[in-house]
């Protein structure tokens, strides 16, 4: 079943960048349609980024183990929507001048921090099938993609710096973020407090004469 599905859910992914495509070709893109590319792009980066966050806490807490496998496709489609939305800086914005290009890494925090967060993102794309699995190892592995919580916080923070005025909504993309991130602090956190107390309580147990 979950096969099947697959190309539904492929395809679903690609609407947005559909609408967006359909809005440039009929000329609804505003007066400024490179801006509204860019933050178009960049939202959904950010979209893909916390959905693929989500599958662990999520099939573990509605016990849907087969949500695992749709977890690359999302991780794919935030690079993708990564790629598009850097393509339209270098190419729509800065025309491949790429003096301006590390003028404005070197000078406004904010394209440095997104470009640091989209360059996280280029190994976990690179690594992200079976093959890399097998020649990393499993914990390697998974130690190489927890740079995808580095790259979601700096995506949270380019748009933050970005926004300046209006910053609603990356707050609430830094409150989603808070909350898988908190989920997997207490998921990683809980087990051994709960191991600690186990032996505290034994080893106080063996103290006691007669027990």
């Amino acid at each position: 079943m979950v096969r099947w599905f697959k190309p539904f859910v492929f395809l679903a992914c690609l609407v947005p960048l559909a609408r967006l495509g359909w809005k440039a070709y009929m000329g609804l893109l505003g007066a400024n349609p490179i801006e509204v590319i860019t933050h178009s792009t960049g939202d959904w980066l950010l979209t893909f980024l916390l959905i693929t966050l989500a599958i662990t806490p999520l099939r573990k807490l509605i016990h849907q183990p087969w949500l695992i496998r749709y977890r690359r496709m999302f991780g794919l489609f935030a690079f993708f929507y990564g790629v598009l939305h850097f393509l339209t800086y270098i190419w729509l914005d800065k025309f491949f001048d790429l003096h301006e290009m590390l003028a404005d890494v070197a000078k406004r925090r904010f394209i440095t921090v997104g470009f640091t967060g989209f360059v996280l993102l280029i190994p976990l794309a690179l690594t992200s099938t079976s093959g890399w699995i097998r020649r990393l190892g499993g914990k390697r592995w998974q130690a190489l993609h927890r740079l995808i919580y580095l790259s979601a916080i700096a995506g949270v923070i380019h748009y933050y710096w970005l926004v300046k005025a209006d910053v609603r909504k990356p707050l609430e993309y830094a409150f989603v973020l808070s909350l898988l991130l908190g989920y997997r602090l207490w998921a990683w956190g809980w087990p051994r407090l709960q191991a600690k107390k186990k032996a505290a309580t034994l080893v106080r147990q063996a103290e006691v004469p007669g027990s």
